[in-house]
């Protein structure tokens, strides 16, 4: 007899135990039967991704850890470290100053230029040039500074071995970092414009060949065939594609444009460097992150920097606010200068040129605009005003009040422009004379002419916090300072006319000294 859940064999069908325990026909639990293995196509592409990932993170490891080791740095200051409550800049979305400086030094790959001996210790800065962004990355100017500008060096301290040098008055400008090194250069520029540097970028010779062939060449252009032995520059007339050794040449070349002074070399640099915006540009490069690594690894091989900006991110992120700026409003200006007084071979500011066009800065005005102007700070009423509980002050005659100005600027012509707002103001026996520099500009007045000195303020906006009784004072007198440089409203600022060398927009032909014409 067969039991009932007996099943003939051969049937193929399971056995009711063996299915609730998980078994097949053959008693194999399924857990232990193989999966059915990935569609061929999805194993492919995972193959591939996961290629690429791995790669990826190899290539960019591999960049960042060769731009990063290309990075020298430097100290920012060689003086008094910045507070250190003070905010410091974004350079992702903040106004960034930078200065760019090109050094002399005969060491490494630059001993061909000379030994040495021809830079002393830090090396000299032959090229100075401050970088302004706009924080909203729509306008860049570009400031130079003479070689020969004769200015005034803070103290300043070497900070790889503490040693102090003190303040030097009527020395040129590329010498400031020779003793110090590169933070010297950087105070002196903050001192001589009222401005704070955020960042630095020191090259030198080497560099500017690399990135010229980097780029594959810049255009310059020259009114006649020229030909200077001591930078080797030899170029026909005209246009030309220049790299490598001449493309130095042209930067270096200090007798073959304009009148062989320096000025003349200002504008040979601001053409290359205006030509060379104008094909980053054009190229994209600036936004071809290939390009842009294989650029930036030429540079950062030649290149010293601050310490806040000794990292590829940061440098990167300058890169891209860069990209795309129009380049009509990246601005080339050269520090208004003539002859120096006390030797005509090197040069001093022109005023009040010279304080307009750093008031225009720290006003962070657009250089490109001539005649743009920034309002007046809000400021005090200078005076109080009646109430109505208060009688009325008789009005008194303006004709025959005894108003000074005591001009202080340090502007020759100041008091000039300073006088004509109160004689039109009705103050027509006013007088001026030179007075001791002093930074910020007062009202002084003697007793019963307070009303007069409140009057005085309101011509020119000055706020009442600076007008002050003073009883040596017989009537009033106006006190000018150098914060009152340009202008006749106190607080504002407007860029002054033909101030603007170029902009990257324009492609200048440099005009060839006579003497150095290639016959």
């Amino acid at each position: 007899m067969r039991r009932r859940d007996a099943r003939p064999q051969g049937t193929g069908t399971a056995d009711p135990v063996a299915a609730r325990h998980g078994e097949d026909a053959e008693g194999t639990p399924r857990h232990m039967k193989a999966r059915k293995g990935l569609p061929l196509w999805l194993k492919i592409v995972t193959g591939v991704v996961s290629v690429a990932l791995v790669a990826g993170v190899a290539f960019a490891a591999f960049w960042f850890i060769r731009l990063q080791s290309n990075i020298t740095k430097a100290p920012l200051s060689a003086g008094e470290t910045r507070d250190s409550g003070e905010t410091l800049a974004n350079d992702k979305s903040d106004r960034l100053q930078i200065l760019i400086l090109g050094s002399d030094t005969r060491d490494g790959k630059n001993s061909e230029y000379g030994s040495t001996e021809d830079s002393t210790g830090y090396g000299h800065s032959d090229v100075m040039m401050l970088l302004d962004i706009s924080a909203d990355n729509k306008r860049v100017s570009v400031m130079s500074f003479p070689r020969d500008l004769l200015v005034d060096v803070p103290q300043c301290t070497d900070r790889t071995n503490n040693q102090t040098f003190p303040a030097r008055s009527g020395v040129m400008i590329n010498e400031a970092m020779a003793e110090a090194g590169i933070g010297c250069a950087v105070d002196t520029v903050n001192k001589l414009t009222g401005l704070e540097i955020d960042h630095f970028m020191m090259a030198d010779f080497n560099a500017v060949k690399e990135l010229s062939h980097a780029v594959g060449g810049v255009n310059v252009c020259v009114s006649d065939p020229v030909f200077d032995p001591d930078s080797r520059l030899r170029l026909p007339k005209g246009d030309s594609m220049v790299e490598g050794e001449q493309a130095l040449a042209f930067l270096r070349t200090r007798h073959a444009f304009g009148d062989g002074g320096d000025l003349g070399r200002i504008k040979g640099q601001q053409a290359f460097l205006s030509s060379l915006t104008r094909k980053l540009k054009d190229e994209g490069t600036l936004g071809n992150p290939q390009r842009l690594l294989q650029i930036a690894d030429v540079v950062t091989q030649n290149l010293t920097v601050d310490e806040g900006l000794a990292s590829v991110p940061s440098l990167l992120t300058i890169g891209g606010r860069l990209k795309d700026i129009d380049v009509s409003k990246v601005a080339f200006v050269a520090v208004p200068t003539q002859a120096a007084a006390v030797d005509p071979n090197r040069l001093e500011l022109v005023e009040p040129q010279s304080s307009q066009l750093f008031s225009a800065l720290r006003a962070d005005l657009d250089l490109t605009t001539p005649g743009a102007t920034s309002s007046p700070a809000a400021t005090e009423t200078s005076a109080p005003q009646p109430t109505a509980s208060t009688p009325a002050v008789p009005a008194y005659d303006k004709a025959i009040q005894p108003v000074a100005v005591a001009n202080g600027s340090g502007i020759a012509a100041r008091a000039q422009e300073i006088m004509s707002v109160l004689t039109g103001g009705g103050f027509t026996q006013a007088v001026s004379y030179v007075a001791d520099p002093v930074d910020q500009t007062v009202i002084y007045y003697g007793a019963g002419f307070a009303d007069v000195a409140a009057d005085v303020a309101a011509l020119y906006g000055i706020p009442a916090a600076q007008v002050q009784e003073a009883p040596g004072v017989a009537g009033v007198q106006l006190y000018v300072g150098t914060d009152f440089g340009t202008g006749t409203a106190y607080g504002a600022t407007s860029v002054p006319p033909d101030v603007v060398n170029q902009t990257a927009s324009d492609a200048v032909c440099q005009q060839v000294n006579p003497l150095y014409i290639d016959q």
